[in-house]
């Protein structure tokens, strides 16, 4: 994987390794030759190339510090190895292959901001908060976890000024999102990080145009309807593609010998972002806004297919 224009590659050098919580593991990355990291702002993420693999990870300092980026890692059982590689095999003094920053997450401008946040997705919703004191703009933040020993950063939470709650389950129950989404401004917005369920009852709960989300994996999604096949030009490589109705547009990109930045094949990391020259686009990612839909500028090639005839891709 490469960087875009807009992004960075990057060799990064950890620097040290904290246990937040139980099961978590804070990662600090340095530039060896001591330089100014690039800039990124709250909601963005690295991906990261550690043991053979590239994962995605939410940086949760403080952007206003260029000396270092951190990230916080949950040794996660069921994942693909990325967690598993952090937490046994990755140790202070190593290197690291680094791509980005890149934010799909940004935090928007508002009034005020609600920010709920479930386990590990506390990440981009601290490097928020923290914005927000910064700015001097009023939040209410919840973070729900299994237990308190389980939920990462707790010191920092504590330190914030805004109307910070911390829900352990095995004391509280799960967050009260009624509560949580009360009496809430029109022009005030909604960030929400963490599993599925939750992030699933947030969307029950808050005006769609009001809330902005991240996930961890791609939701299970019903399609209705047979794809069919259609032909995508790549104009900068010369290469015309055919995308039969069982292959995607990053897979038949791929077998027909052409590089194209991927990681999670299912719409949510961003990775295979490509912008559109020609054509509609069947978008079936997570991560654009309907906005972002509508003007039809980007898609992600792995998910998503084609709407029109034909499709023309800066790739």
């Amino acid at each position: 994987m490469t960087a875009t224009a807009d992004e960075h590659e990057l060799d990064l050098l950890v620097r040290r390794m904290t246990w937040e919580a139980d099961g978590v593991l804070s990662v600090e990355l340095t530039r060896p030759d001591g330089k100014p990291l690039p800039a990124w702002t709250p909601g963005a993420h690295l991906d990261l190339h550690i043991g053979g693999l590239v994962r995605q990870y939410s940086l949760c300092g403080d952007p206003a510090d260029s000396t270092q980026y951190r990230i916080g890692v949950l040794n996660e059982p069921s994942s693909r190895g990325g967690s598993r590689h952090v937490h046994t095999k990755l140790r202070p003094g190593q290197s690291v292959r680094a791509v980005g920053p890149r934010n799909h997450f940004a935090l928007e401008p508002a009034s005020s901001y609600v920010f709920l946040a479930g386990g590990i997705g506390i990440t981009p919703i601290l490097a928020m908060a923290r914005q927000a004191d910064r700015d001097g703009i009023p939040y209410r933040l919840v973070h729900g976890g299994r237990s308190r020993a389980s939920m990462a950063f707790g010191a920092e939470l504590s330190a914030l000024t805004g109307d910070v709650t911390l829900v352990p389950q095995d004391e509280r129950g799960h967050p009260d999102l009624t509560a949580a989404l009360r009496d809430l401004p029109a022009d005030a917005l909604v960030y929400c990080c963490g599993p599925e369920p939750l992030l699933k009852a947030v969307e029950e709960a808050c005006p769609a145009g009001q809330l902005r989300v991240e996930r961890f994996a791609a939701p299970v999604v019903e399609r209705t309807g047979d794809d069919i096949a259609f032909e995508v030009e790549c104009r900068t490589s010369g290469v015309t593609l055919t995308v039969d109705a069982a292959t995607s547009i990053l897979e038949a990109a791929e077998n027909a010998g052409l590089n194209v930045n991927s990681s999670c094949r299912d719409g949510i990391c961003g990775s295979c972002e490509t912008r559109v020259l020609a054509g509609t686009p069947d978008h079936r990612d997570f991560l654009l806004s309907e906005t972002e839909r509508a003007t039809g500028k980007t898609m992600m090639l792995c998910v998503s297919r084609c709407a029109s005839d034909r499709l023309v891709l800066d790739l």
